[in-house]
């Protein structure tokens, strides 16, 4: 497996070669939509992508911890987490690709 950790700048790149578009516009392009993305998931709200998979933020709720190392217990606040589900298109993909 590759241990490639792709960028906004990776992103900006494959939009400049695969769209046409000018570097400064495929920037524009890929902040937009990561903004968009953001803005959704702040105010709560679910952002799903054909194909790709479902970002949604999660509340969970207050609970009792541990410290691993001296055992003692420890009050978790209550937060929002972010889950994301790929789809089943991009499971297949990605076990093709392991497989083949």
């Amino acid at each position: 497996m590759a241990n490639k950790t792709h960028t906004r700048l990776d992103l900006t790149e494959a939009v400049y070669r695969e769209v046409g578009l000018s570097r400064n516009e495929s920037a524009e392009l890929v902040e937009s939509i990561l903004g968009h993305v953001s803005d959704a998931l702040v105010k709560g709200e679910t952002v799903k992508i054909s194909s790709f998979g479902t970002f949604q933020v999660r509340q969970k709720g207050a609970r009792m911890g541990r410290n691993p190392k001296t055992g003692e217990e420890v009050p978790i606040e209550p937060r929002r987490v972010l889950v994301f589900r790929p789809s089943h298109i991009l499971k297949d993909k990605i076990n093709d690709a392991l497989s083949g």
